[in-house]
């Protein structure tokens, strides 16, 4: 586990291009242990005004793991462990309307799951809990998200459908033109199944989704390839980094959303029947409502 004394109040997980967090002062390297391995790479802690943030590039420093393998569990666990109440998570996605341009952000509030090899829950192995999900995104955070990156200038998608896909090869045109029909916003492989886990965790969880093309339904502009992600994305990789900063030391208040007890009415497995190994790995998550 993590000393007492490494806590942080809020998590950013960063995307491809994100992969380290300027501007963070009393810097500092943890790596907790969970029961799902190591997470993607050191958790950075560090102060942005009085506010303490754990910062984790999902891929990995050198990016070396697919969404795919991506530890998703033990990432959302580790910052569990750590303390984190919210997590920022910063994501590359592809464009699936026309308003949507790259280099637009969006931060949504709906997700279609289209991903197949994922574990996507702590629960299991004798204990089952059933989280609700008709919002997986934190409706308080989310717009308090929106708000920071308003500030900054930049053109702000409020709301919309992510479409999470499996991955590592992009869409084909036919399935770029259903979502579209299904009028989805973006298409990204990355916030699944964090979104699952962190509601799970009771953490309040908001995308910044940084567009980088129009995916390969477009007429006019090139499909997408990985150079073009990369070179738009890091254009905004300034630009989330200063969201994130003007953000992070305005989230102290007490939480009032449901995320904060998203598990209160979801675990129905009896009590006496929750195996010792499992009441034991999922302590983090479930003493408040099972000592």
């Amino acid at each position: 586990m993590t000393s007492r004394q490494e806590k942080a109040s809020i998590g950013i997980i960063g995307g491809s291009g994100l992969y380290e967090m300027e501007g963070l002062v009393r810097v500092r390297e943890v790596r907790p242990k969970t029961p799902y391995g190591h997470p993607s790479d050191a958790i950075v802690l560090g102060e942005i005004g009085d506010v303490t943030v754990a910062f984790l590039p999902r891929h990995g420093k050198g990016h070396r793991h697919m969404p795919t393998e991506v530890p998703a569990r033990a990432n959302i666990y580790a910052l569990k462990l750590l303390g984190v109440e919210r997590i920022i998570s910063v994501n590359a996605v592809g464009s699936l309307k026309e308003e949507i341009n790259p280099l637009d952000l969006v931060v949504p509030d709906q997700i279609i799951d289209r991903t197949r090899q994922r574990a996507n829950t702590f629960f299991g192995e004798g204990l089952v809990a059933h989280v609700g999900f008709a919002d997986p995104f934190c409706p308080d955070l989310s717009a308090r998200l929106a708000a920071a990156a308003r500030e900054t200038g930049a053109a702000v998608h409020e709301g919309g459908t992510a479409v999470v896909m499996e991955g590592p090869a992009f869409s084909t045109r036919a399935e770029s033109f259903l979502y579209r029909s299904w009028g989805a916003a973006v298409i990204g492989m990355t916030v699944l199944p964090e979104a699952k886990l962190a509601r799970e965790a009771e953490i309040c969880y908001a995308s910044l989704s940084c567009a980088t093309d129009y995916d390969c339904w477009h007429e006019v502009h090139e499909s997408v390839t990985v150079e073009m992600i990369i070179s738009n994305l890091l254009k905004n990789v300034a630009t989330a980094k200063d969201i994130v900063g003007r953000l992070a030391p305005r989230l102290r208040a007490e939480r009032t959303c449901i995320c904060a007890s998203a598990l209160k009415d979801a675990i129905v497995t009896a009590r006496e029947a929750i195996p010792p190994a499992t009441r034991e790995r999922l302590a983090p998550l479930i003493s408040k409502y099972i000592p």
